[in-house]
This record gives C-alpha cells, structure tokens and sequence, in this order.
C-alpha cells in the first residue's frame, strides 16, 4: 500500500478489519479519500483464523461494489441448516422460505480481498501503527500514531470512523453524559475446534442436547470447524481430543446413527458470549461502526454481517457530508444502523437461548426448549422467520 503522506484526509478510519477496509473501499468509489490505521500488522490480521457466514447482501457487496468475486468462486453456498435436537435433524430451506442462501466464507478471506482490493486501487492503509490517539472530535478530528517505522504522525479529517472493534479507544471518546450502554452476559460460551477432517455434513448443523448446544460448520474439503457449548472459564488444556471428539459424538447422536467425521484437532480455543450495544453511534464528527458500537454472541453468524450492514449505510451518509460540506448529513446514521442492530441483537439471542442449555436448567426448562425448537420447526411461518433472520433483512 502506498506511502504515508497526506497531513490531511476527509476521512480517518481506525480499524483496518473488514469494517474499516470495506468503508474506505465505499468511500473511493465515490471519490473520497481516506486514511485507514490498525495496531496489528496485516500479515497477523490475514493469518488469523476466523470463520464466517455471509448474508446475501454481504455477498453482493464484495461483488457488486468490485472488491472481488472470489466468495463465489471458492465460498460454499448454503441454502439451508440443520436443527438437530432430540437426535433428529429439520432442515430449515432458506430458498424455499425466504428466496435466498447464505455462504461460508471465512471473515479472514473477507479481509484478504478487501487488503488486496486496497492494494489495487491505491488505497492508504497503514498497518502496525502504535500510540493511537484521537482527538477534537467535535471541531476538527486529528489521528495521531506512531507509524511501523517508529515515525510519529499526526492526520487531520473531516471526519473519523471508530471501526476498531470492542477493545478499540474510540468507543472510550463518547462522554457518559453523551452515552447509553445496554450489555448481557451468557453464563456459557464455545469451546471452538479445527479439526483435520472431511465434512461431516454439507451445510450447517445446529445442534441442541440436554448436555449443551453443539454446531458443526466446514472450513476446506479437509478442514472443519466445530464447537461446543462449554463454560467461559473453560480451560482447553482439559480438553484432549479424544474427550472433544466424544463430547461432540454424544451431543449429534441419535437413532438416526448420524456421526461425525474425526481427525487430529489442529486448533482450539475458548469463546465468551456477550451482546453490547451503545447508543448513540455518532459523537460530534466521531461515528461508530462495527463491534466498536456492538456486539452479538456468534449464534447467528451475525458479527460481519452486521458490521457490513452499518459501513454500507454509513458511507452513504459520509458520501453527502463530505460532498455538500454538511455535517447535518450524518444525524440519519444512528437511527438508521440501530434499526438494524437492534432486531439483529433480538434474534442473536432468540437463537442464542433456543439452543443451548441453560444454566441449572431442570426438566421445565428442557421441555419448554423442545416446545420452543418443535414450534419453530413444525410451523412454516416459524421457519420462514428463521430463514429471513439468519439470510439477512434487507438494509434499509
């Protein structure tokens, strides 16, 4: 990526994941330069791996606005999953119930080709930055940071985007008066795996027991994902492959015989659920887009899809500000993005609690789950509700 030279932008952006690439890359399409910065370096970023389910219109938007076609030519279309429960399996049809599919594709190559689209088109992204620090939100926003060469710079915008995720500073610049912050802690969280493995299934399984959710998901043709429902201070070190591999057998198994394909356990790592929304998403000339403003448990697959979702308003709201000089341009952003994060928060916990067993749950709460999963299933309004959550509401 090109040389750091510009004292000036219209628009800082801290956070160089595939929120803050995918803003940037919106913004040059429509002739706004920007400047992206990011602590990790992009070689950490691209080699860490993360899974990934892409909503139809996250699809569309990596191909539509040219950042690539590669989800097409080596994603995995969906269109449908599992609900497993009671050891019996009920596809839910997203075609037939909600006209779409969905595709498995990892949020890593979501970076890669958004890194690479960058790279093509000139775009100024800086890597390994340090000491990042945000200021005068409010008149005329500066990033300071020290860039990879140890070299202290400072860059003045019209505008700064806070795509820095939940560990992020900008999040921290909203005074309290200025802030509402809404959270949920989940007394569980998932014991995650890559496994050395054929697929086990050729799309999603969402797997409900009375010892705890499990969901089988696919990586290659040899490489697949799964996880198990476990408790967050779970140490992995307890969890040898041959107790994974019969944990996971155990909640699959039904009269069906379904299962699992098993092979050395290549990675394995404890996730923490938590929902965090803060409001407004939008301080000054300070705005919020991402897990900087929120947060959903991975039920759902709706972390990328819903950061996705706010860039692609919100550089439509940047695109007017910074073309009419009119700050004024912005107030339609929060309601806007909260609409969304707001029934996606919903629905992240409707699957959240309908699948995994809950704490000290006794036969009242086990039964009243399969009455919840047996009312779902059983009823193509249910379905479709599911269908048209999971593949994604159209953005408004």
């Amino acid at each position: 990526m090109r040389a750091p030279s510009p004292s000036r932008t219209a628009v800082g952006i801290v956070g160089g994941g595939p929120a803050g690439l995918m803003l940037a890359h919106l913004l040059r399409r429509d002739g706004i330069d920007s400047v992206v910065i990011d602590t990790r370096p992009r070689t950490e970023i691209g080699t860490t791996h993360r899974a990934g389910i892409l909503e139809r219109d996250s699809a569309r938007l990596l191909v539509d606005s040219g950042v690539s076609d590669r989800v097409l030519t080596d994603g995995h279309e969906h269109r449908g999953i599992d609900l497993r429960y009671g050891g019996e399996s009920h596809r839910i049809d997203f075609t037939a119930l909600a006209g779409t599919s969905v595709w498995l594709y990892p949020q890593t190559d979501v970076f890669l080709d958004l890194a690479d689209a960058a790279d093509r088109d000139g775009g100024d992204v800086r890597f390994g930055v340090a000491d990042t620090e945000v200021t005068d939100v409010l008149d005329r926003p500066r990033m300071a940071f020290t860039d990879a060469d140890g070299v202290r710079r400072e860059i003045s915008c019209d505008y700064v985007v806070g795509a820095d995720g939940s560990r992020g500073v900008t999040r921290h610049l909203f005074p309290e008066t200025d802030r509402r912050r809404y959270a949920r802690e989940y007394p569980f969280g998932w014991l995650g795996i890559l496994c050395a493995a054929p697929p086990s299934a050729p799309e999603l399984i969402y797997a409900r027991s009375d010892q705890g959710f499990a969901l089988i998901s696919r990586r290659t043709d040899t490489v697949q994902r799964m996880y198990l429902q476990c408790d967050p201070a779970t140490d992995v070190a307890d969890w040898p492959d041959d107790r994974i591999w019969e944990e996971l057998q155990r909640r699959l198994a039904g009269p069906d015989g379904f299962r699992l394909q098993e092979g050395p356990i290549l990675e394995r790592t404890v996730l923490p659920f938590r929902s965090f929304v803060q409001e407004p998403m939008r301080y000054g000339n300070l705005l919020l887009a991402g897990d900087a403003a929120h947060t959903v448990p991975p039920t759902g697959a709706k972390g990328l899809n819903l950061a996705l979702a706010d860039v692609r308003v919100l550089a439509e709201h940047l695109a007017a500000a910074v073309g009419e000089r009119d700050p004024d341009r912005l107030d339609g952003y929060t309601e806007r993005a909260l609409a969304r994060v707001w029934k996606t928060q919903h629905f992240s916990y409707w699957m959240t609690t309908m699948l995994h067993t809950p704490a000290g749950a006794d036969a009242f709460d086990l039964r009243r789950q399969l009455g919840e999963l047996d009312a779902v299933t059983s009823s193509e309004a249910g379905s479709r509700y599911l269908a048209e959550g999971y593949t994604g509401w159209p953005t408004g």
